[in-house]
């Protein structure tokens, strides 16, 4: 195939709505997301060739209309682009996505504006990858440290991070690269599941899920909390009574408390030898999160947030404050692979442990990719880290990810594994996918066409 810059220019970006009905069976559940449908605003971008990339944002069901509507938006400042002047340098493009003079007004860089640069940027980044035929992971690997940090865009972070910084830590982690690429090909990279913990879920369900996954090699369990105080406590003392008292386990409130009810609630918690508390409060609150972190400490227990922290300055603040002790990046919520780059490098420079948020449609299926770079080539560390894993909407990807004995396997195709199969998209598109026509005919959903 020939790659003329002619054939490599973007000739069309088209946005789908894709929504899975997970909450009539209450997945993905938790104290503030009672009835969530996993869904994603699903882009798939085509060159004059005919290559294309995919990629998506993760929503919840209602509202990711307004996500495609944000897309739709912003197109116009990628087709007609040629993808090799974009790849040369990715940051100064990133930044003119952001920074539309008109666009970025109902931003910036956060919000569904942010969401649909994310699916956008997701998108390049799945091309690119496809274009040289290597995984994500191994395309992040083998650009040099200048390439690689041409995709940032450093602007608002070089209180903490420079870009000549970025290129000698890169440099300096090349050393034992190949040692490191050897063992995740042998082993893989740990997991932790969440699968067992929704709220909406019955006991006998919660105990069959913690069994199923201890058989499966899981060594680390999440459960949602937050909703009864004793509640929490008679969950938390049935899963330790299963898993045992050598696993670890982590909570998470998804943001329903305040600063001073977190504290209290988590030291009635403490007994059950808890790693985390996960979004102990408003994702925006880094003092009311640094507030938690310091009363958490001499309990052993540490903060988790990040996926809903909406760009690379609030993490800035959140590393600068000790106010998070586990790092938690969202593919879809930031703006893509480049700000999350800037993130890990930040997180690196502080100490911060990054532990990517998944579980959500294509989460898991990305964030694999950006922590198997990370060990590779930044941290070269997997000690306290670990990626989220839910077993869920894998099956609708071309490239689903493999988990074997609780970790994740080296993915080996080409892109980002965010492409969807076509009898995934042909059921489940919104409003007008066969499964969605098929529940507005039985009541289980009111058509949008009768609102």
């Amino acid at each position: 195939m020939n790659m003329t810059t002619e054939n490599l220019k973007i000739v069309s970006l088209d946005v789908k709505d894709v929504r899975f009905p997970t909450s009539l069976g209450a997945h993905g559940s938790d104290a503030m997301h009672v009835d969530p449908d996993y869904s994603c605003a699903y882009v798939t971008i085509t060159t004059a060739m005919g290559k294309k990339g995919n990629g998506l944002t993760f929503t919840l069901g209602r509202g990711t209309e307004i996500v495609v509507a944000a897309i739709k938006s912003l197109t116009p400042l990628i087709v007609g682009q040629t993808t090799v002047d974009i790849y040369k340098n990715f940051g100064s493009f990133w930044r003119s996505l952001t920074s539309d003079s008109q666009i970025r007004w109902i931003g910036p860089e956060k919000g569904v504006t942010h969401l649909a640069v994310a699916a956008i940027v997701n998108a390049l980044w799945d091309l690119w990858a496809k274009l040289l035929n290597k995984p994500l992971w191994q395309l992040l690997v083998d650009l040099e440290p200048e390439q690689l940090v041409a995709a940032i865009d450093f602007r608002y972070i070089t209180d903490v991070i420079t870009r000549e910084e970025a290129i000698t830590i890169l440099r300096d982690a090349k050393v034992g690269k190949d040692e490191r690429l050897d063992v995740l090909k042998e082993d893989g990279y740990p997991a932790y599941t969440t699968q067992v913990g929704w709220l909406g879920y019955s006991n006998e369900l919660l105990e069959e899920l913690c069994h199923k996954y201890l058989a499966a090699g899981f060594t680390a369990f999440k459960l949602k909390v937050g909703r009864d105080l004793n509640d929490d406590i008679r969950r938390l003392k049935l899963v330790r009574s299963i898993i045992g008292d050598d696993k670890e386990l982590m909570v998470d409130a998804n943001q329903v408390w305040d600063v001073q009810e977190a504290i209290d609630w988590m030291k009635k918690l403490a007994g059950f030898k808890i790693t985390w508390i996960e979004e102990p409060t408003s994702p925006d609150d880094i003092l009311g999160h640094q507030a938690i972190a310091k009363a958490m400490k001499p309990l052993g227990i540490g903060v988790a947030t990040g996926e809903m922290c909406c760009n690379r300055v609030m993490f800035k603040q959140f590393l600068q404050a000790d106010a998070m002790q586990f790092c938690q990046i969202d593919s879809a919520r930031l703006g893509g692979v480049n700000e999350i780059l800037s993130v890990y490098l930040m997180a690196h420079k502080l100490g911060v442990k990054v532990c990517p948020h998944a579980g959500g449609v294509g989460l898991c299926e990305m964030v694999q990719h950006l922590q198997m770079w990370d060990y590779i080539s930044l941290s070269g560390t997997m000690n306290g880290r670990t990626i989220e894993y839910v077993d869920q909407q894998h099956e609708h990807f071309v490239d689903p990810l493999i988990i074997k004995n609780a970790k994740y396997q080296l993915p080996t195709y080409a892109g980002y594994g965010t492409t969807f199969t076509g009898e995934t998209l042909a059921k489940y598109e919104y409003p007008n996918g066969t499964v969605w026509i098929e529940m507005f005919g039985k009541g289980l959903y009111q058509s949008p066409k009768q609102l």
